[in-house]
């Protein structure tokens, strides 16, 4: 887009669909919950207008402040707001833009040619849901403010001054009667922030967090290279070491669509693509991935046919040539078409066949050019062939011995009456002691439990043909009946809750990771679907006389303490629980298993980049980003968990 469309983006390119009405009646509409996710979606919201102008070519640098109070700060240097009185509305189409919904210049008012924001839904809805917001214009000769309160305002927009600047500067308050919490996660904004850097290169993103005058946190993030750095990032903060000294990268275009892949292999088993759609992560993929993951098993098995590495007959399938990849793909285009309840999926048909055709063409000339990397990506694959026959072979005895022993399930299993798994679940528990109790203080009709011995596989660092008869494992596999990896099936699912329950210490902790590690790789479809919890067992009882309370933190512990003191100033007891095995199958019910008193954490995957990066740490080789991560985050020990 050439500069002189500046002349164009005017308050004619401000089109009105609709009035702001309900947005604070029914904020999940919007902007998916009320909850941190909804809380932070207000930020990116606001970011996507100023990344919006960069994209465009008007702007260079965004600068994003978290200032005392959660008070959040955007300011830009693109073209900014138009502030002329809008053609229909009779006030300024800035004003038009942060109080009517539906209005902005990504409409085909001329405004934008790609977008990735909600369309103009996003400025009117933050103002919304914002206690108040402040809006000031430069447009190079004046600067214009105007101040909301709950998306309405006493003053139209005015001059307060004189600049040659231009640029946009929105700060807002989050309303604490809308959201549960106002308190804004840095790393997780620092993620997002972070991520559209690496989706466009060149743009200069600062992010400050200013809340703690103490400890001002910033941030540049400016990658001219681009996704090539990203794939280089996620490398690096997992511990990976890539196959290939570069990053692979094409990039191309077809009439007004732009399409960039970067690529590397690394040591692990794993496979990382992150694909993106108008800077929009598209977390259930689509017709720009598809086409991606076609013309890569393509691309191999053709070059491995034209230089005589594979034997007539011989096929290297998707998975194959998947393994140990990282790969971001990123689109961008005039008009994106999101399937799916939360819109996580592209479906637009003529990305599939434009990015087909460009791996196929760039893909194979990369391989052609470079016989060093391709010798190690093609044994790359054709070692995960072998270990597929392998997995294949070593499920085809597990399901024989089953068989032979005609016993479909683990003998350890204590299984429930009820077969219903809208009603039933399991409890995976460390140790035989703590298995004991939990068959005993179970409800029988619906809860069933299955004890575990001993640390058990570390599949972080295990091919899936090593998953199958190990002795630790295949009790969980059997029990819950989907089958794991390719075989997997949902609707095999025995139980509608799959509930770890571990100690809640150090050793505890590991157990949870490791079984959390072994879900996300192979059964991750449970993971999805929100069918695996986690136990939160109490770490004390606090007692007096007959009245007693459990407390699950040191906190709850000093407080109960402090309620049950009597006025002679007498304490209370307090007995610290070091595992599940001390507890009676009376306590055990009433303190992590009953529906009715019970707590539980649901794993959810929200974000499957931050869960992959943290099993790796944890789980593998690697002992520096290990260390790092537990300094880091040892204040959180106690609660190591995903």
């Amino acid at each position: 887009m050439s500069a002189n469309q500046n002349q164009n983006y005017d308050e004619n390119q401000i089109q009105v669909l609709e009035g702001l009405e309900a947005v604070r009646k029914r904020p999940g509409m919007y902007i998916g919950s009320t909850g941190p996710r909804g809380l932070h979606h207000l930020v990116y919201e606001i970011v996507d207008n100023s990344i919006d102008e960069a994209l465009a070519g008007f702007c260079s640098e965004i600068r994003v402040e978290v200032l005392e109070g959660d008070i959040i700060r955007v300011s830009d240097n693109g073209r900014g707001i138009p502030t002329g009185i809008h053609p229909t509305e009779g006030i300024s189409a800035a004003t038009v833009v942060y109080t009517i919904l539906h209005a902005g210049g990504k409409f085909g008012g001329g405004g934008y040619k790609v977008s990735g924001g909600l369309h103009g839904v996003g400025a009117s809805v933050v103002n919304a849901l914002s206690e108040w917001l402040e809006l000031t214009v430069k447009d190079g000769e004046h600067i214009h403010f105007q101040r909301f309160e709950r998306g309405n305002y006493s003053e139209q927009l005015k001059v307060i001054g004189d600049t040659t600047e231009t640029g946009t500067s929105v700060m807002f308050k989050a309303d604490g009667e809308i959201f549960e919490d106002t308190h804004y996660d840095y790393d997780v904004l620092l993620k997002r922030l972070r991520e559209q850097a690496f989706l466009n290169a060149g743009i200069k993103i600062v992010f400050s967090d200013k809340r703690d005058p103490d400890d001002i946190k910033t941030m540049t993030l400016h990658y001219e290279g681009g996704i090539r750095q990203f794939v280089d990032h996620i490398h690096k903060t997992k511990g990976l070491e890539p196959l290939s000294e570069k990053v692979i990268y094409v990039s191309g275009t077809q009439d007004d669509s732009f399409a960039e892949i970067a690529m590397q292999y690394n040591d692990s088993y794993n496979e990382v693509i992150l694909s993106f759609a108008n800077n929009i992560h598209t977390t259930d993929g689509g017709t720009h991935e598809t086409g991606f993951k076609n013309a890569l098993t393509k691309v191999i098995n053709e070059y491995g046919k034209k230089f005589g590495l594979l034997k007539d007959g011989e096929k290297l399938l998707g998975d194959d040539v998947r393994e140990g990849l990282t790969a971001i793909i990123s689109v961008k285009l005039t008009e994106c078409e999101f399937e799916g309840q939360t819109k996580g999926r592209l479906g637009n048909p003529e990305v599939k066949g434009f990015v087909e055709k460009m791996i196929g063409e760039k893909l194979m000339n990369y391989l052609e050019e470079n016989p060093a990397d391709a010798k190690a990506i093609f044994e790359k694959s054709m070692a995960a062939q072998r270990a597929r026959e392998a997995a294949k072979k070593a499920r085809e005895t597990a399901r024989r011995k089953s068989a032979m022993e005609n016993a479909s399930l683990p003998g350890k299993l204590a299984d429930c009456s009820e077969h219903d798994i809208e009603n039933t679940e399991i409890y995976i528990v460390e140790g035989d002691s703590a298995g004991g109790s939990a068959k005993e203080g179970r409800d029988r009709r619906y809860q069933a439990i299955l004890p575990l011995w001993g640390k058990m596989l570390n599949v972080e660092k295990t091919r899936i043909d090593k998953v199958y008869g190990n002795l630790k494992l295949m009790p969980v596999i059997t029990a819950l009946g989907t089958g794991i990896g390719e075989d997997f099936d949902l609707t095999k699912l025995r139980y509608g809750k799959v509930i770890i329950m571990a100690d809640a210490d150090v050793d505890g902790s590991h157990i949870r990771t490791l079984l959390l590690t072994f879900f996300f790789r192979f059964m991750r479809p449970l993971i999805k679907n929100g069918n695996i919890y986690i136990a939160q067992p109490p770490l004390f009882k606090v007692f007096r006389g007959k009245k007693f309370k459990y407390a699950f933190s040191d906190e709850e512990r000093d407080r109960y303490i402090e309620e049950l003191t009597s006025e002679s100033g007498a304490k209370p007891d307090v007995q610290r629980y070091k595992g599940l095995g001390e507890m009676d199958p009376e306590q055990l019910w009433e303190t992590t298993m009953d529906p009715a008193t019970r707590t539980m954490l649901r794993v959810e995957m929200e974000d499957a980049v931050k869960a992959d990066e943290t099993f790796t740490i944890l789980m593998g080789d690697k002992v520096a980003p290990r260390r790092e991560f537990i300094e880091t985050n040892a204040k959180y020990v106690q609660n190591l968990d995903i």
